[in-house]
């Protein structure tokens, strides 16, 4: 019979046994982390966050898979075989995303290779770490109350990190310091295991040697953790970076040059200080001019204030609402004095009312409507912003409209994407709502496009408000005039069943990817 079948009933767990369970525990939670870090990089700098963490999470679990296979051919010194697998997760897994930045910013083109890369060692890896701690614990602890515990613990460690992961982790650490903290983690793990086994270790000075070693080295990436991010945003934005925090939902950079200020989300350009008047006088008066009178507006997203600033230019506007999912970017812009000169105080206007909220979910559980609403939404890279570009995001909208008011969605670019352009068109009519596309020229941006959305039909406004630097009444209704190459072409509903608009956009603009 097997050993574990002997094995005494105690009236309480050893504290051999304890140590072990609580460092299940730790490695459950590190190996998670990295998972998530390596995910959230790659949905950050590659798009279409399904896809990459879906193939992450994949190859992670095959990867584990592996090493669990591969545990079966370690049969004698486990628990030194256990502390060296540590230390390596420990320093593959802590520094994924510091590599991972470093090279999206100075190799490009080996970003993707090197995150399968890594992804793979730390699921390899990972994988031996349980069943050789299942192994070590067998020799004290009976299989049914061995297995039972170590996947208590195991379940456990990755329900704490998963929660903690996005709530406090990225938004205080970031994720190069949560990465080199959680290495520190495994590499006290590591310590540890090394104190606990002293007796049954050989070579054990090289082993407290390796585990000073790695925990050094983790702790300066620790200390330079800022200066490693800074060094990747430097290259990557070329321009001086003058903020940069990250939230629960993005990475917000701000930079400093030649355009004056530039918002990046994500590492996507949201406005450039020289040329966002374009875009976002184009955004709000073509509709708000139309109505007439709008006394109520809505604006969904727009966390920078710049839509909010032209929708005060309307003295009859009384109350604004700005519902917006990130509060970093409201706070940064109501307080920061170079950004609230840029958006002119608006967020701080006693007419604004800022509502921090997912505006699917706003839309759907509020009833009051609005005379005008401005949708001011990141473009469609993701399936997380593509259902705010969906059917029934459009019905939901059309429920919040005054029976005589406009929506107005900011559209991506009619020449570079066109069929996602007419993709957005096409969702909007599928509604019911008549849908008036235009575009304007944005420098930054190039030619960028805009859908008018309204149960009545679209009026050409015969005055604008004073002050506007791009839009004059003779001259908006070139606006509307689409030449041959930005001409409407046949395209598909986008629903939350299929989110084809997702696939549309990646494949559109990675043709002009450098």
């Amino acid at each position: 019979m097997p050993a574990s079948a002997h094995a005494p009933r105690r009236a309480g767990p050893r504290p051999l046994e304890v140590a072990l369970l609580a460092s299940v525990f730790t490695v459950a939670a590190c190996g998670l982390v990295y998972e998530l870090a390596a995910g959230a990089l790659a949905s950050y700098l590659l798009g279409d966050s399904v896809l990459q963490f879906s193939t992450i999470i994949g190859t992670y679990l095959f990867a584990m898979g592996v090493g669990s296979w591969l545990s079966k051919y370690f049969e004698r010194q486990l628990p030194a075989h256990f502390l060296r697998i540590e230390l390596l997760v420990a320093l593959v897994g802590g520094s994924l995303p510091a590599l991972l930045f470093l090279a999206n910013a100075w190799a490009p083109h080996g970003f993707r290779p090197l995150l399968y890369g890594l992804v793979l060692a730390v699921g390899l890896l990972v994988g031996l770490e349980i069943p050789l701690v299942m192994r070590i614990l067998r020799r004290d602890v009976a299989l049914k109350e061995l297995v039972s515990q170590v996947l208590t613990f195991d379940y456990l460690g990755a329900l704490a990190v998963s929660i903690a992961f996005p709530l406090f982790f990225v938004p205080q650490l970031g994720l190069v310091r949560t990465g080199f903290v959680f290495g520190l983690l495994n590499a006290a793990v590591a310590t540890w295991a090394l104190w606990l086994f002293r007796h049954e270790l050989r070579r054990l000075p090289a082993h407290a040697l390796a585990c000073a070693a790695t925990l050094l080295l983790l702790a300066g990436g620790l200390a330079g953790a800022g200066r490693i991010t800074s060094l990747a945003e430097d290259r990557f934005y070329q321009d001086r970076i003058v903020l940069a925090e990250s939230s629960a939902w993005q990475r917000i950079v701000v930079t400093q040059g030649r355009a004056g200020l530039r918002l990046f989300l994500n590492g996507n350009l949201q406005f450039a200080e020289r040329d966002e008047y374009r875009y976002h006088e184009a955004l709000v008066h073509p509709a708000m001019a139309a109505h007439g009178h709008p006394r109520k507006v809505a604006i969904l997203g727009g966390g920078d204030g710049m839509a909010a600033r032209e929708v005060l230019r309307h003295p009859g506007v009384e109350s604004v609402t700005l519902v917006e999912l990130d509060p970093h970017m409201t706070r940064l812009f109501s307080q920061n004095p170079a950004l609230v000169r840029l958006n002119g105080g608006a967020l701080t206007s006693p007419k604004l009312r800022v509502v921090q909220a997912d505006a699917f979910r706003w839309l759907e559980e509020g009833d009051e409507t609005y005379d005008v609403v401005i949708v001011d939404f990141p473009d469609p890279t993701n399936f997380s912003i593509g259902k705010l570009y969906t059917a029934s995001f459009y019905a939901l909208l059309d429920r919040r409209l005054a029976a005589s008011g406009y929506a107005v969605v900011q559209t991506t670019s009619p020449l570079v994407a066109r069929q996602s352009f007419w993709t957005v068109v096409t969702t909007i009519e599928s509604v019911g709502l008549r849908a008036t596309p235009y575009h304007a020229h944005v420098p930054s941006f190039g030619e960028w496009g805009y859908v008018l959305a309204s149960r009545r039909p679209w009026r050409m406004p015969e005055a604008l408000p004073d002050g506007l630097r791009f839009l004059t009444p003779p001259g908006l209704a070139a606006l509307f005039d689409f030449p041959p190459d930005m001409q409407r072409v046949p395209a598909a509903v986008n629903r939350l069943s299929n989110q084809t608009l997702v696939t549309t956009y990646e494949r559109e603009w990675g043709r002009v990817q450098p």
